[in-house]
């Protein structure tokens, strides 16, 4: 049931209010000042306030109250009441957060018009808050890696310049996130973010879903949706290569036709694309529009496999565990430094994706109680398999069959590889993990005939 807090200082309004709202099913506390208000509010946030502008005799006004609300509970709605209201009180009250402002004596229809507006406002600002973060708050790109500081500091840059981007990268490894980023961090923030995903479409109803169509019952197209806003064409080299020349022309132009229209639609659409193919190579061999190309990839951001920032696995793996606890109301369970080091030294081929849905599944299958931490053990096969050897050998007769000085080496020379692969084979961050001097270590892993490919100073 909707719940409907009536700040006003007369009783017989808060009483005319309240009856009103009962009769029409909702539930009706009412407050005469501003201390009785912020009790009740401390009791429980309404669904809707109604407030009167001026509340005489109270200790903070009515618009004084409004402030202090928005600041404090920023998704509530506030329908402002006034019996001496002006053209200059309502523009004050709504450039100070209200949602309305409701003029007395006002009549039923007009007070429960604007408590309607207001309450489905309240419903899709809620709606949004549950979808970012079912969605995994998927505007943001984790990671402290220089790779990924690189590219956030690259979005940031464009962002707010209007300019068409080409995100490339290999698949999942974050290229929506980052054109979701790019978008709010954009002067169109406040506008629709639409995304075309030129892949998954039927090649012969692409141009419908993107232009609309007057045909039949009509239909409103991506790109007219993404008005004042952005329009992502994810995958843009697997669109139909009809459809890529008419895709230049709104890029040049800003308008087009609907499929069967002939009256042309004038949009405002900034135009992000994304791609995890080598676009060069596909404008080279005839499957990409060279005019196509050029215009979409004015400034090239590109996002490297997680297997080359492997440093940002942690940041990942404890993003994605608060995440998924968050949204069951539970404690996010530890990943213990057996687990962890095995999921850095994994390759990650499905990158970032795959990762979260690992770490999806290790939060519903992992340890019941919160106090356990995940161990390597827990962890799919083809995981363990980089987990430090340690975990290999407990329980088996491997280690224990051979004498003290092989089975030393044994181990050194395992444990080396695989904190080495934890590290991306970057020589000075293992040995700085492991507590060894960097030539020590070096010349360690030369004398187990295990010498990297690179002394590398950063992950390639």
């Amino acid at each position: 049931m909707h719940d409907i807090l009536i700040v006003d200082d007369e009783q017989d309004i808060r009483q005319l209010i309240t009856g009103v709202l009962e009769d029409e099913g909702f539930e009706a506390r009412s407050a005469s000042d501003s201390d009785q208000a912020l009790e009740e509010l401390q009791k429980r946030e309404p669904t809707v306030l109604l407030l009167d502008v001026w509340l005489e005799g109270s200790r903070l006004s009515g618009m004084d109250l409004l402030r202090h609300v928005r600041k404090r509970h920023s998704d509530l709605p506030v329908l402002m009441i006034s019996g001496h209201g002006s053209i200059e009180t309502a523009v004050a009250a709504i450039r100070d957060g209200a949602y309305d402002f409701v003029e007395k004596p006002f009549t039923t229809d007009r007070l429960l018009l604007a408590l309607s507006r207001a309450m489905e406002a309240f419903r899709l600002r809620r709606e949004n808050a549950e979808l970012r973060l079912h969605t995994g708050a998927a505007t943001e790109l984790v990671g402290k890696s220089a790779e990924i500081a690189q590219t956030r500091n690259l979005i940031e840059r464009v962002a707010p310049t209007g300019s068409r981007i080409l995100i490339q990268g290999p698949p999942g490894s974050g290229k929506e996130v980052a054109a979701r980023m790019i978008h709010l961090c954009s002067r169109r923030s406040e506008g629709p973010f639409i995304v075309a995903n030129c892949a998954t479409m039927a090649p012969g109803r692409l141009e419908e879903e993107l232009f609309g169509s007057e045909e039949g019952a009509g239909k409103t197209g991506l790109m007219e949706r993404a008005h004042g806003g952005t329009l992502l064409l994810d995958e843009i080299a697997d669109m139909p290569p009809e459809t890529q020349g008419k895709v230049v022309r709104v890029l040049q132009e800003q308008e087009f036709l609907r499929v069967g229209g002939s009256q042309r639609v004038s949009v405002d659409v900034r135009v992000i694309a994304t791609s995890n193919r080598d676009l060069a190579a596909e404008v080279e061999q005839g499957r990409l529009r060279q005019d196509l190309f050029y215009r979409l990839n004015v400034v090239p951001v590109g996002i490297a496999p997680l297997r080359r920032r492997r440093e940002d696995i942690p940041h990942l793996v404890n993003h994605f565990l608060e995440l998924f606890a968050k949204q069951a109301g539970v404690t996010p369970p530890v990943v213990a430094e057996d687990a962890m080091a095995a999921l850095q030294a994994y390759d990650w081929p499905g990158n970032v994706r795959e990762l979260r849905n690992i770490v999806e599944r290790l939060s519903i299958l992992g340890p019941v109680d919160d106090a356990v931490p995940i161990r390597a053990d827990a962890l799919p096969t083809e995981l363990r398999e980089g987990a430090p050897v340690i975990s290999h050998f407990e329980g088996g007769a491997a280690m224990m069959s051979l004498p003290l000085r092989e089975a030393r080496d044994m181990f050194e020379r395992e444990y080396l590889l695989a904190q080495m692969r934890r590290f991306g084979n970057n020589i000075s961050q293992t040995a700085q993990f492991i507590g060894m001097d960097r030539s020590t270590l070096h010349r360690k892993l030369k004398g187990l005939n295990s010498s990297p490919a690179g002394d590398r100073n950063r992950p390639g």
